[in-house]
């Protein structure tokens, strides 16, 4: 069990164990407000944690702070897997993007929660506001690309960010090619190194101490692998399929990460192929 840290006055975190992605074995939950209290990733599905969770968010009521919602970064199941379980125990609305509420609630959710548990949607630039000592403001950012309705938090006072799965301390993050988008990924990413914040908390691992760096930083990465797809592709003109690019463009990567590298790499492709940088042919990708 990992014990819980305060980030600045009104903003804590309680990690628990999920089913999540190597390198990470954690999901950060956040507490946000000094008496208004929203809290932040549902996320653990396992008995254990999920009783620490409680007891964690229980105490808060006990120092008479007020718990008003929980919110939900996006649909992913290592961010919700105790969304239902939690918003039932705490007597407390589910807060989230309606594309997220949609791949919740719809047919064919992995995860599938209870429409009526949700209480407030949320829209990009709309105002969180947490009652206190000192008042805290949230502003709600839609930030898709890792997931269409992934949110993320930015409190301009404190100038921290509540980063889902934009970034992690360690490692990368995958974009997958059904839930998302690599162009919007990019964008977002470039929206938030403009915020300047002085703090983010990702999703997994560490809170981050230079977060423009490391959203620079991820760009720069990200356009660093699209190169080495467009090399790729012109070994290959003829067409390759996914797994004969992926040796060329993720060399520098362990292999056992491959079958995930593949998913950013068909995102990557699927870009080039809206830029007019690269085409589909019956073997494969090819240079356009």
């Amino acid at each position: 069990m990992i014990s819980p840290q305060t980030i600045h006055p009104g903003v804590h975190i309680f990690s628990a164990r999920t089913p999540t992605l190597p390198p990470a074995t954690h999901t950060n939950s956040c507490a946000l407000g000094e008496r208004d209290v929203l809290l932040v990733e549902p996320a653990t599905p396992y008995d254990d944690e999920r009783a620490a969770w409680l007891a964690w968010a229980r105490e808060m009521g006990s120092q008479g702070r007020r718990l008003v919602g929980i919110l939900v970064t996006h649909h992913h199941p290592d961010h919700v897997g105790g969304a239902a379980f939690f918003a039932r125990e705490l007597q407390l609305p589910l807060w989230a993007h309606p594309l997220t509420i949609d791949r919740l609630t719809g047919e064919g959710a992995t995860l599938r929660v209870d429409s009526a548990l949700f209480g407030r949607v949320l829209q990009d630039g709309q105002s969180l506001d947490l009652a206190g000592p000192d008042d805290q403001r949230w502003t709600v950012l839609h930030t898709p690309g890792h997931a269409p309705g992934h949110v993320c938090l930015h409190n301009a006072d404190a100038n921290v960010i509540v980063a889902g799965d934009m970034v992690a301390s360690s490692g990368t993050i995958v974009v997958e090619p059904r839930d998302g988008d690599m162009a919007e990924y990019l964008a977002q990413l470039d929206r938030l190194a403009n915020l300047k914040a002085r703090v983010a908390i990702p999703a997994h691992g560490d809170p981050i101490a230079e977060p423009t760096a490391l959203f620079r930083h991820y760009i720069a990465h990200r356009l660093g692998r699209e190169a080495k797809v467009v090399s790729g592709l012109g070994v290959h003109t003829a067409g390759a399929s996914l797994d004969e690019l992926l040796p060329d463009v993720y060399a520098d990567t362990p292999p056992f990460l491959w079958p995930l590298a593949k998913l950013s790499l068909e995102a990557h492709l699927i870009k080039l192929e809206r830029d007019g940088r690269a085409r589909r042919t019956d073997r494969g990708w090819a240079p356009s």
